[in-house]
């Protein structure tokens, strides 16, 4: 359980993911609520969500493949860097007075760009450092330490905001960001670092597209992770509306939300790390799956049913399955392709997240005609329906 904490190269990449995580969630609390107060609409809310993650889909291969061609932990510290460029960006615009919604959401396109290539790089960084019998235990550490940064990210930012406003609140994301590319700089090349693979970018691209056609598993594990995506963690597009229109709340209500989906996604995780990964991961993955849809639609009733304190008991667990569901799909992606295509399996991730627009940009509609809990149900049973067809019609998966 605490093999891969031993290791001070994997001590620094904590770290570092700790302090990106303060930004990263933070910026998903700003980006929110800085979108609703310019259009007063959960549809473009929705919209700027999306253009967070939209790069994701297009840059994922080839970011992939750049993980797999260039040293992973110096991709790592460059793109802390840029994010922090666009964050400290919006934030001068927003003390300006200058902040439109077209800005907000180019900026955020080009922030996602630097968030496409650090995750690709960070999974395939893991690999090299802990090695494959560690990878499950490493993935859940730096997911818990993820979830922590949220949580501080979350009621930080939350807390700036209602203070200050969203122009300081976005120079405390960029400072998150920095912090966790700085963060690796004292940490040694792993030992185990793959080399570097020969090629351009776009030969790795084609590499990986083939390996692909050769293994199905990869490609229908990108399909459920990319369902994952769009039906379940696209959850969080809603939130805004969720604390504002439904429960009457303010910037603190959204803080507060966002800070019981780091506390989920801690204790899942946490489990995980505590008991060691089981046997049978790809019927583990669906079970995963089916019940993130079922939470999913307790959500949706729990405003009416149980008010503030059961809405962040509900999304407590919501985000601990989801977790689980992030964890798994890495691990098997990562384990399920040889040593030379590693940054390219993150890369494989990242194309599947980056659907998520798709998923924000439908709950915001669902959201804006029939309410946050239509969206939120109709969500869920979704993402029922898509893992019960898989374990339907693709048996191989449940003996991966």
């Amino acid at each position: 359980m605490v093999a891969p904490l031993r290791r001070p190269d994997f001590r620094w990449l904590t770290l570092g993911v700790l302090l990106n995580s303060v930004g990263m969630m933070g910026e998903v609390v700003v980006l929110g609520w800085l979108a609703l107060e310019l259009t007063d609409s959960p549809f473009l809310v929705g919209v700027a969500l999306g253009a967070r993650m939209l790069p994701l889909f297009f840059a994922g291969v080839p970011a992939g493949a750049l993980a797999d061609r260039f040293p992973r932990r110096r991709l790592l510290m460059l793109t802390g860097a840029g994010q922090a460029l666009t964050a400290a960006a919006l934030g001068g615009l927003v003390l300006l007075h200058l902040a439109s919604l077209a800005g907000l959401v180019l900026l955020t396109l080009a922030a996602g760009v630097f968030r496409a290539i650090e995750h690709a790089a960070r999974q395939g960084y893991t690999h090299d450092v802990v090695g494959a019998a560690a990878l499950v235990n490493g993935l859940a550490v730096l997911g818990v330490a993820m979830r922590v940064g949220w949580l501080l990210g979350s009621l930080a930012v939350g807390a700036v905001i209602a203070g200050l406003g969203s122009g300081p609140a976005y120079l405390l994301v960029a400072a998150g960001f920095l912090a966790g590319g700085a963060a690796l700089v004292p940490g040694p090349v792993p030992e185990r670092a793959a080399a570097s693979a020969p090629g351009s970018v776009w030969a790795g691209a084609v590499a990986f597209a083939a390996a692909v056609g050769r293994d199905r598993a990869l490609l229908l594990l990108m399909a459920l992770t990319a369902g994952a995506e769009v039906l379940g963690f696209a959850h969080q597009a809603v939130l805004p509306s969720l604390a504002r229109d439904v429960l009457g709340g303010g910037p603190e209500t959204l803080g507060a939300l966002s800070a019981a989906r780091a506390v989920g996604g801690i204790l899942g995780l946490g489990v995980v790390w505590w008991r060691g990964p089981a046997r049978g991961g790809g019927a583990i993955f669906l079970v995963v799956l089916s019940s993130f849809g079922l939470s999913l639609v307790g959500l949706g009733v729990a405003p009416y049913a149980l008010g503030l304190l059961g809405v962040l008991v509900v999304l407590v667990v919501v985000n601990a399955i989801g977790a689980l569901a992030d964890l798994l799909a890495q691990s098997l992606m990562q384990l399920t392709v040889p040593a030379h295509l590693r940054g390219s399996a993150g890369g494989a991730w990242v194309v599947a997240i980056g659907l998520a627009p798709l998923g924000q940009l439908q709950i915001g509609a669902l959201a804006s005609l029939f309410g946050v809990s239509v969206a939120l149900g109709v969500s869920g049973i979704g993402l029922v329906a898509l893992a019960g067809a898989a374990a339907l019609w693709f048996p191989r998966l449940r003996r991966l």
